[in-house]
């Protein structure tokens, strides 16, 4: 079975290849392999696919959004320098922006015209603890990204303020740090911090090649699945000859 490395926890840039390998592999995997390496604190919860059928493995950007008051609205910069611009222009290709809007029904990260922007730099997608506005625009017009958010709506007043970007936040009762790589597909979103990212790809990988071995067997024998799920020691040892005979 895949071994437990020891991390020194310290952010680390992700590349597209480790980016592209987290594309092809089960969010309920990716999960496994974080609950192994003693992180089962990594699920998004609530927040939900809004574009079936798009998969999202990509570097978190962040933005906060905070309770509306007078002097913290005063405080925000406005326009294309304000927080959600800056958040948004640290997106590009294998970037996703991460918006912590405290859950509410409601308010929004954004609607079309402001997401614009992440169609332009090609950014991979938008994951809110709040609402996404506008989602049929986004779809009819190809914005090109993933969407997961807790809900939909068509609110333009929020009684909240985009206040804060490129910090550590919550989402969905999970921690993310700027840099940390988003999961998602039809099941849902998770986390995974950037320092166990290229390790929890790997794990999951062997992971995926072991199960898929065990249906083979399964199939071939004819046999309930429990003869040989879940994989035993043995048959990770197995794999790892028929693997090495295969020449894979």
């Amino acid at each position: 079975m895949p071994e437990i490395p020891t991390f020194d926890m310290k952010p680390v840039d992700i590349p597209q290849s480790v980016l592209d390998g987290m594309k092809l592999i089960p969010t309920a995997t990716v999960y496994n392999a974080c609950r192994s390496f003693g992180h089962p604190n990594c699920v998004l919860e609530g927040i939900k696919p809004y574009t079936p059928g798009t998969r999202l493995a990509a570097r978190a950007r962040t933005l906060r959004f905070l309770p509306d008051r007078p002097d913290i609205k005063a405080e925000v910069k406005r326009g294309a320098d304000s927080p959600e611009y800056q958040a948004m222009g640290r997106c590009g290709p294998g970037d996703v922006l991460v918006a912590d809007i405290m859950g509410l029904a409601r308010d929004v990260v954004a609607g079309d015209v402001k997401l614009l922007q992440l169609s332009m730099n090609n950014a991979d997608g938008v994951i809110i603890d709040g609402a996404i506005r506008d989602l049929g625009v986004i779809e009819d017009e190809d914005y090109g990204f993933a969407v997961y958010a807790k809900h939909r709506s068509f609110h333009g007043n929020p009684v909240t303020v985009p206040a804060e970007e490129n910090i550590q936040i919550q989402c969905g009762g999970a921690l993310v740090r700027p840099g940390d790589v988003m999961v998602g597909d039809g099941d849902g979103v998770l986390v995974v911090p950037s320092w166990m990212a290229e390790s929890v790809l790997k794990w999951a990988i062997e992971h995926e090649e072991v199960e898929n071995y065990v249906k083979e067997k399964i199939r071939a024998e004819g046999v309930a699945p429990g003869k040989y799920y879940p994989p035993s020691p043995e048959t990770h040892e197995e794999w790892a000859r028929v693997k090495k005979e295969r020449g894979l």
